[in-house]
């Protein structure tokens, strides 16, 4: 992180969190921040479910909901990145104050809600999106909505001709029952009318489950179950969670998910537990907690062909992305591996 970022972000954690991400994003839009370009090697070059990454470091959705800055994004060192979550009517979220900064956990703790300006707006922003960059999209429902399951298929219908992949996202915990359409009858059908969707397209669109890390071992096994039967591309593992142990921030309290390095443990042992459940035939997109190369090593390491972070940014700055990427590549070459397919599940037995 240069100085200029560093100044950039002390100056940004003197403002309401909200705010603060609301001109984070403008200072992207308009080239103020790091922007270096195509970051990759033969080791960082890796194929997940068909999708062809430059590196495995992928932004998760949230930062940037609406899809508004795509092509800013595309320059900023990341591998892919997902947008999002989208409902099909635009929806206003939870009441403020929805975002809190747990500087001392360096963690986040969010209930939006789902706020964003509905797949329209959105369709019509992707249809612009630049083509050298690997997008998905978060698929959400509505909270007033009759059949939140028929809305996950809605949004990809309507915007699956611009998305390299989309995301079914039943794992947030600020939607109210959300979560119970990850139960095993509930979770089937939903994917099922995904599916049916996606084959409508026309054209392969792979779709990613994302899950909860509050799962317990019987929930965790029937996701697995699900997954390798419906059809899906892989499983992102995790969402955030609402268990707060050993958090020291004065916010630690407050309702939402929480998000950052304190989840990191938890993410990552569901994340193991995924791929030996799976017996590595799905590809595994790791996340939580991750604010290092060390870090995104370890998942890789755990099961994970790819992983994505957010959080970390808050802390790091966007430059993190690059420094993650090229760390990794490091970290690569000093075990012997040729690529990040070699390192997948090495370490899965440390998670056991």
């Amino acid at each position: 992180m240069n100085l200029l970022e560093q100044a950039g972000l002390a100056l940004l954690h003197r403002v309401d969190p909200e705010r603060a991400h609301g001109l984070a994003l403008m200072a992207l839009r308009a080239g103020l921040a790091a922007a270096p370009g195509l970051v990759t090697s033969d080791r960082l070059r890796c194929s997940v479910a068909g999708l062809r990454l430059t590196n495995p470091v992928g932004l998760a959705a949230g930062f940037d909901k609406n899809a508004v800055a795509l092509s800013a994004l595309s320059r900023a060192g990341f591998g892919f990145f997902e947008v999002g979550a989208v409902t099909p009517r635009p929806q206003p979220g939870n009441p403020r104050p929805r975002l809190f900064r747990l500087t001392e956990d360096r963690a986040a703790i969010n209930r939006f809600g789902f706020n964003n300006e509905g797949m329209e707006a959105v369709a019509a922003r992707l249809a612009l999106r630049p083509r050298d960059a690997v997008i998905g999209l978060n698929l959400g429902a509505n909270k007033d909505s009759a059949d939140r399951a028929a809305d996950f298929a809605t949004v990809l219908a309507h915007c699956g001709r611009w998305l390299d992949f989309a995301t079914v996202n039943v794992s947030s915990p600020n939607t109210e029952k959300l979560r119970d359409l990850q139960g095993k009858d509930a979770l089937a059908a939903l994917l099922a009318g995904v599916m049916a969707a996606r084959d409508g397209l026309g054209r392969p669109v792979p779709v990613f489950l994302k899950i909860a890390p509050d799962l317990d071992a019987a929930g965790l096994k029937d996701v697995a179950e699900v997954a390798l039967a419906s059809g899906v591309a892989g499983v992102i593992a995790t969402n955030t969670t609402l268990d707060r142990t050993g958090l020291r921030s004065a916010h630690a309290g407050e309702a939402g998910g929480l998000s950052g390095a304190p989840l990191f443990q938890r993410s990552t042992r569901v994340l193991a537990e995924l791929y030996r459940l799976t017996g590595g035939r799905l590809p595994l997109i790791g996340v939580g907690g991750i604010g290092s190369a060390a870090d995104a090593y370890a998942k890789i390491r755990a099961g994970a062909s790819a992983m994505q972070l957010y959080t970390a940014l808050v802390y790091g700055g966007l430059s993190l992305a690059q420094g993650i990427a090229e760390g990794l590549d490091r970290l690569l070459a000093r075990d012997g591996f040729d690529n990040v397919a070699e390192a997948v599940g090495v370490g899965n037995g440390d998670w056991a």
